[in-house]
């Protein structure tokens, strides 16, 4: 018996790092998971990979932040696997990091884009079909930054993204309660994946901001992380084991944000 046996789950920004952990250990504990992420070559591997694996899976192409296409891919999961329980809203950039001054507003429009708008999209259309199935959960992925760390220069976009991420889930957790649906937040901290590949800093290192632990840091395993780790406690948001979690923000650094 899986702890998600029974259960449809829909994972964004499913092809990598903490989506792709994510969407696997919901596959193994028995759900049927819809993949949704952009890359469609990376989306068939990743599906025929689970299906190999005997699981159940499905890929659907979409840009998180086109209202149409998330639309689609939401209908196209519920109808594939008859309904829809966990919904995990990760798909994130970077985005440009730069000084405030010189961050051109369409920089700054294209981090919300995916980040913010993108997690309300996936929300806004997955509510209503876990109000038909009597409850669910709903995870959205923010970040230490932002909400519990304030030191990397050049980052006022994708901190902004991730705070309102949290906000957004709260109000959610109340919107929702009386469905039986609950929403929380996930705020990794340095977890090993290929998000710097969508990073684009530039004259950060003027900014003079640099946080130095001259002992090393005290955090676990000095605040480095894996996907796996963050996809655990995915799955405890996902399953019943939190049944009485609802409008928290769960971080997951080894306290290495404490420090900064």
């Amino acid at each position: 018996m899986g702890l998600l046996d029974g259960r449809v789950a829909l994972v964004t920004g499913a092809t990598s790092g903490i989506g792709r952990a994510t969407a696997r250990r919901f596959a193994e504990e028995g759900a049927a998971v819809v993949l949704v992420a952009r890359s469609e070559p990376d989306g068939h591997a990743l599906r025929d990979e689970l299906e190999q694996a005997g699981h159940r899976a499905g890929f659907v192409a979409a840009d998180v932040g086109e209202d149409a296409e998330v639309a689609a891919a939401v209908a196209e999961g519920v109808q594939r696997f008859g309904g829809l329980d966990v919904v995990v809203a990760n798909a994130g950039v970077n985005g440009v990091w730069a000084p405030v001054e010189e961050l051109a507003p369409e920089e700054w429009d294209a981090t919300l884009r995916t980040n913010l708008r993108g997690t309300y999209l996936t929300v806004h259309h997955a509510v209503p079909h876990l109000r038909s199935r009597g409850g669910g959960s709903i995870i959205v992925m923010s970040s230490v930054n932002g909400t519990r760390t304030f030191s990397n220069p050049g980052t006022s976009a994708y901190a902004s993204s991730k705070a309102a991420q949290v906000a957004f889930a709260k109000v959610v957790a109340l919107e929702v309660g009386r469905d039986g649906i609950r929403c929380n937040a996930v705020c990794p901290g340095a977890i090993d994946t290929n998000i710097e590949e969508s990073t684009h800093p530039r004259d950060t290192e003027r900014l003079g901001l640099e946080v130095a632990l001259p002992q090393g840091s005290p955090a676990l395993d000095e605040g480095e992380g894996d996907p796996d780790e963050v996809a655990d406690v995915c799955l405890f948001l996902a399953s019943d084991l939190s049944r009485h979690v609802s409008g928290v923000a769960l971080f997951v650094d080894g306290g290495a944000s404490l420090l900064r």
